[in-house]
């Protein structure tokens, strides 16, 4: 009986090891990431007091989460923060005009900050060029897909996101800011933390809009 006991244990430590095994291959290994321990309100300086860090599968982590206290201190909320919430680099600010001078928001619009892959292609871009937004989602069952979100986007401000985005994904180099309605900012915000990535294509001069989607599945 003692014996059968053994084996049994063993078996049963062995299916439950594979069975990790398997989940962390779908959901990726745990990862450190910021969250905050309070709600924030917008605008609001960050403290190390509001600050905390929470492991959780790399697969659910923003592409833009941030890692180190270090990394937040001194900013200010750019959105108001839930307790729990991830921090990221697009939902903290420095405050330093997000809004490229000369170029005031309208009635209905927004400014959205946002981390992007590829920001070299965006060098040299200057306030008032217009871009297409790619997204790229994480291939959940089956293959992932690309799709352009939105056309004619003006850009505001570039700036590269340095150490701040170097996370578990680590496809985002550059954080840029966007002229968009406040239904885009939503779905861009939101897509910050469903999409592997978002991309940035500068648009020639005097394009017109497609006004069609376009989409592909790799």
């Amino acid at each position: 009986m003692i014996a059968l006991a053994v084996v049994c244990g063993g078996l049963a430590a062995s299916r439950v090891g594979s069975r990790e095994a398997e989940v962390e291959a779908q959901i990726g290994k745990p990862v450190s990431v910021l969250v905050a321990r309070a709600d924030i309100p917008a605008g609001r300086r960050i403290g190390s007091e509001m600050l905390g860090v929470r492991r959780v599968p790399a697969r659910f982590a923003p592409p833009d989460a941030l890692i180190d206290p270090a990394e937040a201190r001194s900013l200010r909320a750019a959105v108001a923060l839930e307790r729990g919430a991830y921090i990221t680099a697009s939902s903290l600010t420095d405050r330093a005009a997000p809004v490229a001078a000369g170029s005031p928001l309208r009635r209905g619009e927004r400014a959205v900050q946002v981390a992007v892959a590829g920001g070299e292609t965006l060098a040299g871009a200057a306030p008032g060029a217009r871009v297409d937004v790619l997204v790229t989602s994480e291939p959940r069952s089956g293959a992932g897909r690309t799709w352009v979100a939105l056309e004619d986007v003006e850009l505001l401000a570039l700036r590269s996101g340095g150490a701040s985005l170097e996370t578990a994904k680590g496809s985002a180099t550059t954080l840029a800011t966007l002229r968009v309605t406040l239904r885009q900012a939503v779905f861009l915000t939101a897509a910050q933390s469903f999409s592997r990535e978002l991309r940035l294509l500068p648009r020639p001069p005097g394009e017109p809009r497609r006004g069609m989607r376009i989409e592909a599945s790799l």
